[in-house]
C-alpha cells in the first residue's frame, strides 16, 4: 500500500452516535483489550523475580488519599492471586472510589509501571458518567504500555479514543500523545491521531508539525513525512523555516498555550 493510500485510509473515522452509543463502543473496545491481556497478567505473575528490588514507594499526599493507597496495594496483591481475586478487588474497592481517587489510582499504577493493572483501571475510568477524555492521560498510558512492549494494546487504546465524541480540542494533549506514539515508532497511529486532531477542530500549530515531521523522518517514514510537510504548507506557506529552529526556540512556541 502506498503512503498516499495509507494517508487516505487514515481519514475514515466512525460516526459519533451520541453518549449512549459512544459508551457502548468504547466499552466494547476495552473489553477486547481485557480479554487479550488476561493471560499476560498471569504470565507476569509467574515470571516475576525479586519484585522488592523494583518496587516503588507510594506517593502520599493530597493527590493520593488513604482509600487510593489501599486500592493500589490491594490490586497489586490480587494480581498475584489470579483473575478472580482481581475482579473481587475491583468490585469491592475500585468501583466505589470517587472520580479523583480513581484517577489518582490510575496515575500511581502508571508511575509504578503496573501497566496492565493501569489499563484495567483506565477502562473503569471510561465508565464514569462525568468522564471527559484527558489526552495527556492517554499519552501516559501509551508510554507505559509501549515501555513494556504492549503495542497491540496501544492500537486498541487509540481506537477507543477515536470513538469518543466528547474529545476536547486540546493541542497540548494531542502533542503529548503524538510524542508518545512516535517514541515507539508507531507512525501510522501518530498520523491517525493527527487527523483526529483536525477532525475535532484543533488546528495543528508549528510545534506539532515540527514534532510530527521530524518524528516521521527519524522513523524513516519519508513518504509520510513529505505528506505532512504538504499539510503544513497549507497552514504556513511553502517556507517552513520553523522546522530548522533549534531546541532553544521550541518552548517559545509552546508558551502560546
Amino acid at each position: 500500500m502506498s503512503s498516499w493510500s495509507q494517508c487516505a485510509r487514515f481519514t475514515a473515522y466512525p460516526l459519533d452516535t451520541g453518549n449512549n452509543g459512544r459508551r457502548l463502543q468504547s466499552n466494547t473496545v476495552f473489553s477486547s483489550i481485557a480479554s487479550r491481556t488476561r493471560s499476560k497478567c498471569r504470565n507476569m505473575r509467574i515470571s516475576m523475580r525479586d519484585r522488592s528490588k523494583n518496587r516503588k514507594p507510594l506517593q502520599k499526599g493530597r493527590n493520593l488519599s488513604i482509600e487510593a493507597i489501599q486500592a493500589v496495594q490491594a490490586l497489586k496483591r490480587a494480581k498475584q492471586n489470579g483473575e478472580s481475586a482481581l475482579e473481587q478487588v475491583f468490585n469491592s474497592k475500585i468501583t466505589r472510589l470517587l472520580k479523583n481517587d480513581l484517577i489518582a489510582v490510575l496515575r500511581e499504577l502508571i508511575r509504578q509501571n503496573q501497566c496492565l493493572l493501569a489499563l484495567k483501571v483506565f477502562e473503569e475510568v471510561q465508565t464514569e458518567i462525568s468522564y471527559r477524555p484527558q489526552l495527556k492521560l492517554y499519552a501516559e498510558m501509551v508510554s507505559c504500555l509501549g515501555s513494556n512492549g504492549f503495542l497491540e494494546e496501544i492500537k486498541y487504546l487509540i481506537m477507543a479514543l477515536k470513538m469518543d465524541s466528547s474529545l476536547p480540542p486540546d493541542i497540548e494533549g494531542f502533542y503529548a500523545l503524538l510524542e508518545s506514539l512516535l517514541k515507539f515508532n508507531l507512525s501510522s497511529l501518530a498520523l491517525e491521531v493527527f487527523y483526529l486532531m483536525k477532525l475535532r477542530g484543533c488546528d495543528p500549530d508549528k510545534l506539532t508539525f515540527k514534532l510530527l515531521i521530524n518524528g516521521l523522518e527519524s522513523n524513516e517514514e519519508t513518504d509520510l513525512s513529505a505528506f505532512v510537510r504538504q499539510e503544513a504548507e497549507k497552514y504556513y506557506g511553502h517556507s517552513l523555516n520553523f522546522l530548522d529552529e533549534t531546541e532553544d526556540d521550541v518552548p517559545s512556541l509552546k508558551q502560546m498555550y
